[in-house]
């Protein structure tokens, strides 16, 4: 197994400390505060700890509060606000230096029948015919700026090819729309829950870069603050996350200091089996230079 992918599954192993408590760690990669998919992906696992395995999450809604402190555990309080016989309510709250950095709604359902329909998913190449993320590292790296290589250079436990190389090439102003194949790096255990803590920690990637792609900006502009200010995600149909799921991401707007963006994943044969939808915050300073 791929040192990345043991290290996201021995961080999405939390350490029960008392009922519904459970404690979190960061990996220690240098950044400055915690990424945002991490924190997702260990509160829906605290979440998935107080419940039967019967009962699957169907649907999660988040806030980001204060950023994370990478260097400090992170405490998941787990609230039971609703069992019902047919859906599960959970409230979990991530907690560092006594305040609340985060808080998520969690909703749990017993798997039922029911209608059945989706959207087709976009026609696009499949991963084998796009570049590799080290053939893209390749031809990126020689014009990245310091903190971009910093990020490439990490050992990640999510790969990702890109459908269109063109925001990574050079600075154009495009659609907000972006492509992506992406899957764990390695084989996952055969856990549904896991699967989906898994895909909840990889949804927060790249999703917020949508918004800035009319503006022919990156994320990692010096004069950019960036930063997600709420996640929501619905699960719909079976898959998993080891395996290439693509995901078609779109902003529809950017407005007041803050960008909204949509995500549908797709399994290679056209499922679509979650949705995604984040705000997130852009704000420029005009005082700095690029």
């Amino acid at each position: 197994m791929p040192a990345a992918i043991e290290n996201l599954l021995d961080i999405l192993d939390l350490e029960p400390l008392e009922h519904n408590l459970f404690r979190g760690r960061s990996p220690d990669e240098g950044w400055q505060r915690v990424f945002g998919g991490q924190v997702i992906g260990q509160a829906l696992v605290a979440a998935s700890r107080t419940v039967e395995p019967t009962r699957k999450a169907h649907s999660l809604h988040g806030y980001f509060l204060r950023p994370g402190d990478p260097a400090v555990p992170i405490i998941y309080d787990v609230d039971r606000i609703r069992d019902g016989k047919s859906f599960l309510t959970r409230r979990v709250v991530a907690i560092q230096h006594g305040q609340a950095i985060f808080s998520m709604a969690v909703s749990f359902q017993k798997e039922e029948d029911g209608l059945d329909h989706q959207t087709s998913a976009p026609d696009v190449p499949p991963p084998e015919e796009l570049m590799s993320e080290e053939e893209l590292k390749r031809q990126f790296m020689a014009h990245a700026s310091e903190p971009m290589k910093r990020y490439w250079r990490r050992e990640r436990p999510i790969e990702l090819r890109p459908v269109s190389l063109t925001p990574y090439m050079r600075r154009e102003k495009l659609e907000p729309v972006q492509k992506v194949w992406f899957r764990a790096t390695g084989p996952l255990p055969d856990d549904v829950a896991i699967h989906k803590c898994v895909l909840a920690y990889a949804s927060d990637m790249m999703l917020l870069d949508t918004s800035l792609y009319p503006h022919g900006r990156m994320l990692f502009d010096d004069d950019l603050q960036v930063a997600s200010l709420d996640h929501s995600l619905w699960f719909h149909r079976p898959f998993r996350t080891d395996e290439w799921l693509l995901y078609a991401q779109e902003s529809p707007s950017a407005s007041g200091a803050r960008g909204f963006n949509r995500g549908a994943i797709y399994t290679r044969a056209g499922v679509l089996v979650a949705s995604v939808a984040q705000e997130g915050l852009i704000r420029v300073w005009p005082d700095r230079t690029q």
